[in-house]
């Protein structure tokens, strides 16, 4: 009898070990993720504070495209209000449309080329969006690690106990595949 409960009390603090084990390894990962979305969202401000300054540029040189710009002006507004992670990277697919059509109005007219503010602004643009596409798959990738983590057994079990749940990834909107069309 004595023998049975030592090896129940072992087996239940190993049991317990194990599982503090495992949620502290879902904390570290789940933090990492939310850390990771933080360094999303800075590069997704950055381009936000980019915008308008090459919005201004662009409308000072050329004044036929204002759907473009208020498209612009509209996704920056629908981010600012998202609350949630998820609406915030829905609300992101808008700014990069608009942004895609910015982009092919400025291939067609060369003159907006040649203004020197515009084409720093487009430099510092392009280097954002580098940096924003090198967060989010930094984001994804520890989404990922995260995802794995809570899905094994058996921590899945441990998972749904502790109330960690899947972190969902940063996708494309769907159409992002197809170029923007802009006609005058």
């Amino acid at each position: 009898m004595k023998k049975a409960l030592i090896v129940i009390l072992v087996v239940a603090v190993i049991v317990v070990m194990y599982g503090w084990g495992v949620y502290n390894k879902m904390v570290v990962a789940s933090e990492a993720v939310d850390g990771q979305w933080a360094q999303v969202e800075t590069q997704f401000q950055r381009r936000f504070d980019l915008i308008p300054n090459l919005v201004e540029s662009v409308k000072g040189a050329m004044q036929q495209e204002q759907k473009v710009f208020g498209d612009l002006a509209e996704a920056r507004t629908r981010y600012a209000g998202a609350k949630t992670a998820d609406s915030k990277a829905e609300a992101v697919g808008g700014v990069e449309g608009a942004l895609a059509r910015l982009l092919v109005v400025m291939e067609n007219y060369p003159q907006l080329k040649s203004v020197e503010t515009v084409q720093t602004l487009m430099a510092q643009l392009e280097g954002t969006e580098n940096r924003v596409s090198v967060e989010r798959k930094r984001f994804n990738d520890l989404a990922r690690d995260f995802n794995v983590i809570i899905k094994r057994l058996p921590a899945n079990l441990f998972a749904s106990w502790f109330g960690f749940s899947e972190k969902k990834y940063i996708e494309s909107v769907a159409g992002a595949e197809n170029a923007p069309a802009v006609k005058f």
